[in-house]
């Protein structure tokens, strides 16, 4: 005979819970420690890494699993870590947080982790969803700022601002750390190593979320910035409920034996991450920039000859972007110059490479103008190999010179490995396009005159005057009032302005559907709002980015086409971007127009100007002369 049994799960289970938690020990730890249990965790261990082709992820014990960038396990007696080498690397859970599986807490929120950093960063992040942009502050952050850990939060009661609360204690580096931020509406809490380090009732109310942003594990994320973690990661989880200290100690405890092993830190062999190139080259001085892989000293040799007998350090003691600006130079004279970084004994060299200063008024110079390079260094990369056949004096960048600004990677592994060729041996002066996203990057790697997105400089009998046409460039506005001036004061020969955005533009889509309606802008009306000034003034050219094609109008004065005595506006957004097209009309200040990547070589000499544009195989596609008395 058989006999069968029928049972119900959920009573079978509340009776086991019943009969665990009467268990005297387990009872005395449930009511001293009274912990929450998470929405979501992370085990960064071998077991977790899922392979798929080319791709690796991240999957989840509980929650959201992501896509792993740049980090490898590894091993130890007590599981292993995943090491992110800094480098563009995280764990990309979701591009918009409110597209997670999870709902992130709104008040009571508890975040944990084991992680160590082996990089101090003025902004480091282990897990968040925030957005610090400006007058935009929303979300939170588990994170680190320069040498101590950081728990961050934005809620109704914090008159629209995080508020960054900082450990006391300061960590060391290589070391793993339990780090756990707490909020309950009322108090911010941040512990380390099971312990109270910092305290604030700055904020209370409910959490306040942006609109959207993106969740990565392992990075500082948010609209404009990306900073990679560099260190190891173990474990994160996130709860929804706030923990109480003796809980939080407890989870220490387990783990506690991690905290006392010593440093560990990562170090990959010293060299240039960014190689050498050139800044704001003056009459009388330039700029030598690079970056290290590594923390390091920097040292700029330089000389009228390759011995490079002169040296000077760079600003800072130990960094990884080096700036050195040399002083005291002659007028339009060929220099000699060599980069090195050092650390711990160890010193990496770049070879002896040259410069030119800028030339004075009554010299002749050339000078390349190449856009929208964006992720495409094999375009952008043969490009200015061509350019550089031609010996410019310098490169003008109307923008966009990678695709998302915020990726460091995009600036180390695509710009500035494809542009050494000709930035190595010329200055680049730059604006900012849409894809820079203003991001931080761009103000570290460039060295301009303040305020960096908009500024003035003058080459020979030239005065270029560059503006950030992604702010506000309307009549009244900060930059509209500083270029008027500016212009005003000219008094140079000629007259250029560059930003990204053009004012006048064939493109078929960018300013309206031009197959679906004949309706259109067919430019910025923006930036065309900058026009009036460039009449009044006598601007002569003006430079612009955007739409990835080549474009030359005619001479354009009060909305028409003239023959002489107006602003000529030339769009040479082909350095690497996807190609796009004019639309099926001929505007009336269409010149010429053309699909296809390129560059533009401008020749200057006293009142002559002669501008030559080649495409991707260096053949001459356009050319334009003018005598100006």
């Amino acid at each position: 005979m058989t006999i069968s049994f029928r049972y119900n799960k959920s009573i079978v289970l509340r009776i086991f819970t019943f009969l665990f938690v009467l268990t005297p020990t387990v009872q005395s730890i449930l009511q001293a420690h009274d912990g929450p249990d998470p929405i979501a965790r992370w085990r960064f261990d071998e077991q977790a890494i899922k392979t798929s082709g080319e791709s690796k992820q991240l999957k989840a014990r509980l929650g959201p699993s992501g896509r792993l960038i740049g980090g490898r396990f590894l091993d130890s007696e007590e599981g292993g870590a995943i090491f992110f080498n800094g480098k563009q690397s995280g764990v990309r859970v979701s591009d918009d947080f409110n597209k997670l599986d999870i709902q992130l807490p709104e008040k009571d929120i508890t975040v944990s982790a084991w992680v160590s950093v082996d990089e101090k960063r003025d902004w480091g992040g282990i897990v968040g969803a925030l957005q610090d942009n400006g007058s935009e502050e929303f979300g939170w952050l588990l994170g680190y700022r320069n040498n101590s850990f950081c728990f961050a939060i934005a809620s109704e009661g914090g008159n629209g601002t995080l508020t960054y609360l900082s450990a006391e204690s300061e960590f060391e580096l290589g070391k793993l750390y339990h780090v756990v931020g707490v909020y309950d509406g009322k108090t911010m809490q941040l512990y380390v190593n099971g312990k109270l380090d910092a305290e604030s009732d700055f904020q209370s109310g409910d959490i306040v979320y942006p609109k959207s942003a993106p969740f990565t594990l392992a990075a500082y994320h948010d609209a404009n910035e990306y900073h990679s973690h560099r260190g190891r990661v173990r474990e994160i989880a996130i709860y929804d409920l706030a923990a109480k200290a003796a809980w939080v100690k407890h989870e220490f405890t387990h783990n506690a034996a991690l905290a006392s092993k010593p440093a560990a830190v990562i170090f990959d062999p010293l060299e240039f991450e960014i190689d050498p190139y050139l800044q704001y080259g003056t009459q009388d001085g330039m700029t030598v920039m690079w970056k290290s892989n590594r923390p390091s000293s920097g040292v700029v040799a330089w000389g009228e000859s390759a011995e490079c007998k002169n040296k000077l350090p760079s600003k800072q003691d130990s960094t990884q972007v080096h700036e050195v600006r040399i002083e005291g130079l002659e007028a339009g004279k060929q220099y000699f110059y060599k980069a090195s970084s050092e650390v711990d004994g160890v010193s990496v060299a770049s070879d002896v490479l040259t410069f030119t200063t800028a030339v004075p008024a009554d010299r002749p110079f050339a000078f390349a103008v190449i856009s929208d390079t964006q992720g495409n260094p094999a375009v952008s990369g043969k490009l200015a190999e061509f350019a550089w056949g031609q010996r410019p004096s310098f490169l003008l960048h109307p923008g966009d010179l990678v695709s998302t600004g915020i990726f460091d990677s995009h600036w180390t592994e695509h710009f500035f490995p494809s542009m050494h060729p000709l930035i190595r041996h010329v200055p680049f002066y730059s604006v900012l396009g849409n894809h820079e996203m203003n991001a931080k990057h761009y103000f570290d790697y460039v060295s301009l005159p303040d305020p960096e997105y908009y500024y003035h400089f003058q080459y020979g009998n030239t005065d270029f005057f560059m503006i950030d046409s992604n702010r506000n460039v309307a009549p009244g506005s900060e930059q509209y009032q500083w270029l008027e001036k500016s212009l005003a004061a000219s008094t140079a020969k000629w007259k250029f302005v560059c930003h990204h955005h053009p004012p006048y533009s064939s493109d078929e889509n960018d300013y309206g559907n031009l197959w679906k309606t004949n309706k259109g802008t067919r430019g910025d009306l923006r930036v065309r709002k900058l026009v009036q000034l460039y009449e009044k003034y006598n601007v002569d050219f003006v430079w612009n980015g955007h739409i990835h094609s080549y474009e030359r109008t005619w001479p354009l004065r009060e909305g028409k086409a003239v023959n002489q005595d107006g602003p000529i506006y030339m769009i040479t957004g082909g350095g690497g971007g996807g190609l796009e097209t004019p639309g099926p009309y001929r505007p009336f200040f269409q010149n010429t127009v053309r699909r296809g990547h390129h560059y533009a070589m401008v020749r200057i000499n006293g009142g002559t100007i002669e501008i030559q544009a080649y495409d991707l195989e260096n053949r001459l596609f356009d050319s334009l002369r003018l005598e100006k008395e």
